[in-house]
């Protein structure tokens, strides 16, 4: 797993890549969490590191980074805004050096997860996103439109920082929308940080791409409850 550095728009940036076996490889970009030391907000936070492996795992090509003032990543935290220039350069840089990849995802986790979607506003070439506990009650996300992209919203129902109430009145606006199927996938008993539930986690969230990706049959289940 090369370790690589690209420039992004405060600086050089730190991420870990590799590269899918196949030219036409899809891309998976995952954005971390919150960098405060409470939220255990960089790329090595396990839950990121985790789904790296799940999409590269399933042949795409992945990248995951640390925003601008984490690790090696040059500039200062930004609140959301530079982030989103981060995130937006971590994925020209990936795909030109992919140009033939066949798709592209966006994953994240927390603070993540909403730069991810605010990502998918702004780039029609991706085509599915996993959102892990976004922090709705936190963060605007009345950005999503419409929503242009189907995917997949996981959060615990113990989850005291994105409130569950919160979450489900984003994920009920989402499916109003036409065009796009929104799967929201609720682990019972499970926090914010998924302690003790990260495996669970990432194996529900492989279940429903492998769904996507058609390696599996069955349709998607608008809302599964997880015991």
């Amino acid at each position: 797993m090369p370790e690589v550095i690209f420039n992004g728009p405060a600086g050089r940036l730190e991420g870990r890549y590799q590269p899918g076996k196949e030219k036409t490889a899809p891309i998976a970009l995952i954005l971390h969490p919150h960098p405060h030391p409470k939220f255990g907000g960089t790329m090595n936070n396990k839950i990121v590191y985790d789904l790296f492996y799940m999409f590269n795992q399933r042949g795409f090509t992945t990248l995951r980074f640390n925003f601008r003032g984490v690790g090696r990543s040059q500039g200062e935290f930004d609140h959301g805004q530079g982030e989103l220039s981060d995130a937006a350069a971590a994925l020209d840089w990936v795909q030109s050096l992919h140009p033939d990849a066949s798709g592209c995802w966006v994953a994240g986790f927390s603070f993540g997860a909403w730069i991810g979607m605010q990502l998918l506003m702004r780039r029609p070439e991706i085509e599915g996103f996993i959102s892990v506990a976004p922090p709705a009650n936190l963060y605007d996300f009345s950005f999503l439109a419409p929503c242009p992209s189907s995917g997949l919203i996981i959060h615990g129902d113990n989850d005291r920082v994105a409130v569950p109430s919160d979450t489900d009145a984003l994920v009920e606006k989402l499916k109003a929308q036409k065009g796009i199927m929104i799967t929201q996938n609720v682990i019972e008993g499970a926090n914010h940080f998924f302690t003790d539930r990260v495996d669970e986690l990432i194996e529900e969230c492989g279940l429903y791409l492998d769904k996507r990706l058609g390696l599996v049959e069955g349709g998607q289940e608008e809302t599964m409850l997880l015991r």
